[in-house]
């Protein structure tokens, strides 16, 4: 007999627990004891999140919906005014171009430069 036995000694406290019997009771049926309760679990999160995500959708309508004829109509009659210079410089602000210089990258010796 080896001096260290290879299998560590299991009280019967150990065996009785309700953590062992799980483990036992899912090495003879995994899908009954893990699979089954893993897509419940799946199921009813997804009931659970469906009002949720329907709450999160009508927000979405509420911020954007449609016109009624009477609003599109005003819209028509009353189209807001718009500089187009304005919306240039406004746009042009969101690039920074005033800082832009053109810089000619330095060759090593012998390479072409692509003049002809």
């Amino acid at each position: 007999m080896a001096v260290f036995p290879s299998k560590k000694f299991q009280s019967t406290a150990d065996l009785n627990s309700a953590g062992a019997r799980y483990r036992s009771a899912i090495a003879r049926r995994p899908f009954l004891f893990f699979g089954l309760p893993f897509l419940a679990t799946i199921v009813a999160g997804s009931f659970v999140l469906t009002p949720a995500t329907a709450i999160r959708y009508e927000k979405h309508d509420r911020k954007v919906k449609q016109l009624s004829k009477e609003q599109e109509l005003d819209v028509r009659k009353n189209p807001r005014k718009v500089d187009w210079r304005e919306e240039y410089q406004r746009l042009r602000a969101d690039k920074d171009l005033d800082d832009w210089q053109q810089k000619r990258v330095e060759r090593l010796p012998g390479e072409p430069d692509g003049k002809m």
